[in-house]
């Protein structure tokens, strides 16, 4: 052996090779994110989902985008009823499927008719019409 390098058996490279290999392969894998976003990310982008979530901070997400043919799920986390109906207030008949889920009692959940014409529908709390965090939209397409 000579200063400087070191002479390896066919085995030590081949165990070398592998565990160098399986570090790359292991770094490429790194935390990528999920295929459906769970939160806008960028102001006026529906988030692709069937649920919104009611709480005392209002509704979120505020825009949604679901296939045609989707019923969205309406989930009231807050501690006071909430009447949600489709736009415009008050004749509520833009999206009559979303009138479905009408008034949630807290802990309730509801779903809306499905929804089956590509549009966008808006959705209140028709007892709270003027509440902006009680509002939103669901982007059919």
């Amino acid at each position: 052996m000579r200063c400087g390098r070191v002479s390896l058996s066919g085995k030590t490279l081949a165990s070398l090779s592998a565990a160098v290999t399986g570090a790359l392969i292991l770094a490429s894998c790194g935390g990528g994110s999920s295929s459906t976003p769970t939160s806008p990310t960028t102001p006026g982008t529906p988030t692709v989902t069937t649920t919104i979530t009611i709480t005392a901070n209002g509704v979120s997400p505020t825009s949604i985008q679901v296939s045609p043919g989707t019923r969205v799920t309406f989930v009231n986390n807050d501690t006071r009823a909430h009447n949600m109906t489709s736009n415009p207030h008050p004749e509520h008949t833009d999206c009559t499927q979303i009138n479905q889920v009408g008034l949630l009692t807290p802990g309730q959940s509801r779903e809306t008719g499905n929804l089956t014409t590509v549009r966008t529908c808006g959705f209140h709390d028709h007892d709270l019409p003027a509440v902006a965090n009680l509002t939103g939209s669901i982007v059919i397409r």
